[in-house]
């Protein structure tokens, strides 16, 4: 997928835009996973998502704190999970940072995000594999260009780059008693 493939929507809270990249959404429409980016510009409210846990990586711009009763560093190139029904501020925001974010439903594993770059990239056991571009890369045979996305991929080595690695859990835990 490319840019040209995805789509912009207003923000939940009404500040700014986000671009969804692909979800996949639930019978009543809710979404069961989120991959998507934001530019974060200013100081303010983060939207809440009932539900659903967050992995945001600053990919362009500077960090940021994600400020309210527990406060998260948002720092380049490093990814941060926090609970998306957490109520959050943007603050200490110096310029436009544009983040990537992947949001699942509470009730999925969380996903693993990590930053590679020319190194051999596998499938965890039980996850969907996929390759956010950072900067013109190929994966195996396929050539990306920077915010290329590949969903459900096999493994391969990452030449270029970097990317984002995203080991995504679809299916609910089950509990072992």
């Amino acid at each position: 997928m490319t840019r040209a493939d995805y789509t912009e929507m207003p923000w939940a809270n009404g500040r700014g835009s986000t671009i969804e990249i692909l979800r996949k959404a639930t019978a009543d429409g809710a979404f069961l996973w989120r991959f998507s980016m934001a530019k974060v510009s200013e100081n303010g409210p983060f939207s809440q998502f009932p539900n659903i846990d967050r992995n945001l990586t600053v990919i362009d711009g500077p960090g940021f704190d994600l400020a309210g009763t527990t406060t998260f560093r948002a720092d380049p190139l490093h990814p941060v999970a926090f609970p998306g029904d957490l109520p959050l501020s943007a603050a200490n925001v110096t310029g436009v940072a544009v983040d990537f974010n992947v949001m699942t439903q509470r009730a999925l594993p969380k996903p693993r995000v990590s930053l590679v770059q020319n190194q051999t990239v596998t499938t965890m056991q039980g996850a969907t594999l996929c390759i956010f571009a950072l900067a013109a890369t190929r994966f195996g045979a396929t050539s990306l260009n920077l915010h290329d996305f590949l969903y459900n991929t096999g493994s391969a080595d990452i030449t270029g780059g970097p990317a984002l690695v995203i080991h995504l859990f679809e299916t609910p835990q089950s509990v072992s008693t």
